[in-house]
């Protein structure tokens, strides 16, 4: 029987197609493997070698592997060597002699290998094998052990069995199916002018980035899509106009009433709590008297406008750690005058995405506003954190909607109709190449003014030191440079090609 490749044909190199045996390279060359062959003595004609395929195995390629073993029975021996960079050594070993476990993979049922982190389709697993292959594990490709291991291995490797087994015809790969796709569930950070667009965007990091969590109390019976420590950013904490506000389902006048409670010192008597209580009216000094907390933060910026101190805790470990219910989401306000204007950072302990992130930024507008003009301050950007930020799964749909209304990363102006560059707050570069040196330059420069340049004569060298100054911010920034530079390495080559044919 000769071997035939359902997969990766043009990247196996096959000795003779009737061989027994398969080499497994890792992430080692393939030539160098031959080359050690070859030093090793080992037959490599093709007519009569016991070897088959010679390939590679990362690791993404072990389906596709798993395929062209069951469609070739015929490989009735597997020898692995070469650099085990990705554990894929591990994964084909224990794929035979452990098998598979069902798990949740990006919110989708998968199958893990026992014993490993790998995770796959689990279409094919050990049992479908006629025969499993007899695996001889050695090492790396350069090593005089593994040389040695070869020669042995081949020179008491016994005749070739003669019984033909039938080909399995392997089940297709399956397309992809994940709910989630992969993120650190902790680190986004979204920075936008207005509550409209962080808000956007913070639905859209969820739907396609939120894990499946149940939450004590507020699950429905599917729980709630969730991230951890979302960091958002409104630059312009401002009111938008109502005709942007309806198109999401919201209202400025519901708004405004919502700014009018949250400074409001007075708890109703049939509620736990509110934030304008905790904030104006609720915590007492020893001798009895209330405390306002935003007068006082106002009041403290105004005599010590650089001071760090007007910092208001909303959660009160008294009451709401041991009671457990009915307790504040807003835990927290920190206002500092920071670059001549006053901020607000804001932290949550959880956050109902969908409909009280809005509303609560509208609080925190309102909150802003008091303090800045008691304390004589222009107002600044406004940053909330939400430790736990999720949607229920019920309002999945909705949140598909807002998601996919997005179809870029640029910015959208509503008075033009049209899109341009986010800006990045790092600055600006332009590209160009020095002729006398052969060297790329990336000028580095902010507000027109040239602050740091980089030379290389390569584009990974350019790449290198940007990534190591931390020189950009905005991913899609970071897409085009990489393109720009890339452009004028050619341009570069090209041009020092003319040089030096004239």
């Amino acid at each position: 029987m000769e071997f035939q490749a359902l997969y990766y044909q043009d990247r196996l190199k096959i000795v003779n197609p009737e061989g027994d045996v398969a080499i497994a390279t890792l992430w080692s060359k393939v030539e160098s493997a031959y080359q050690v062959l070859e030093e090793a003595g080992v037959d490599l004609a093709p007519a009569t070698s016991r070897i088959g395929p010679i390939a590679n195995l990362y690791g993404n390629g072990l389906p596709q592997m798993l395929r062209n073993l069951l469609w070739n029975p015929q490989i009735r021996r597997i020898v692995i060597l070469g650099k085990n960079l990705s554990g894929s050594r591990e994964w084909l070993l224990n794929f035979f002699e452990h098998g598979l476990e069902e798990v949740e993979f990006l919110g989708a049922k998968a199958f893990r290998i026992r014993n490993t982190t790998r995770t796959i389709d689990g279409c094919v697993q050990p049992q479908h094998f006629p025969q499993i292959p007899e695996f001889t594990a050695l090492g790396d490709v350069g090593d005089a052990a593994t040389k040695a291991g070869l020669k042995s291995f081949f020179d008491l490797l016994p005749a070739a069995n003669s019984v033909e087994l039938a080909r399995v015809e392997p089940p297709p790969i399956p397309e992809p199916t994940v709910t989630r796709f992969p993120t650190e569930p902790r680190s986004h950070t979204i920075v936008r002018d207005t509550p409209m667009e962080a808000w956007s965007e913070i639905i859209f990091r969820l739907f396609r980035f939120g894990h499946r969590n149940m939450v004590a109390k507020k699950s429905g019976p599917e729980g709630r899509v969730e991230l951890q420590n979302i960091k958002a950013i409104v630059e312009n904490p401002l009111e938008e106009p109502d005709e942007i506000l309806q198109q999401f389902g919201f209202s400025l006048e519901k708004f405004r009433g919502y700014q009018r409670r949250i400074l409001d010192p007075e708890k109703p008597s049939d509620l736990g709590y509110t934030y304008g209580n905790r904030l104006r009216g609720y915590f007492r000094r020893p001798d009895g008297t209330l405390v306002d907390s935003l007068e006082i933060a106002a009041q403290r910026l105004k005599e010590k406008p650089e001071s760090r101190h007007a910092y208001i805790a909303l959660w009160d470990n008294t009451r709401d750690l041991p009671d457990g219910t009915d307790t504040p989401c807003f835990v927290s306000a920190f206002f500092r005058k920071f670059d001549g204007k006053l901020t607000l950072t804001a932290t949550f302990r959880s956050h109902n995405a969908m409909e009280a992130w809005p509303e609560n930024v509208y609080g925190l507008i309102a909150i802003q506003r008091f303090v800045a003009e008691k304390a004589g301050m222009e107002r600044g950007p406004l940053t909330v954190f939400s430790h736990s930020i999720s949607i229920d799964v019920s309002s999945l749909e909705k949140a598909r909607k807002i998601a996919t209304r997005k179809e870029s990363d640029e910015v959208y102006d509503p008075a033009t109709g049209k899109h341009g560059p986010r800006m990045d707050p790092n600055g600006a570069f332009t590209t160009t190449f020095d002729r006398a040196t052969w060297e790329i330059v990336v000028e580095h420069s902010y507000n027109g003014m040239k602050i740091a340049e980089y030379r290389g004569k390569s584009a990974e060298e350019i790449e290198r030191q940007l990534a190591r100054d931390v020189a950009i911010s905005e991913l899609s920034h970071a897409l085009y440079l990489g393109r720009e530079i890339a452009r004028k390495e050619f341009e570069m080559k090209a041009a020092r090609a003319r040089a030096k044919s004239e």
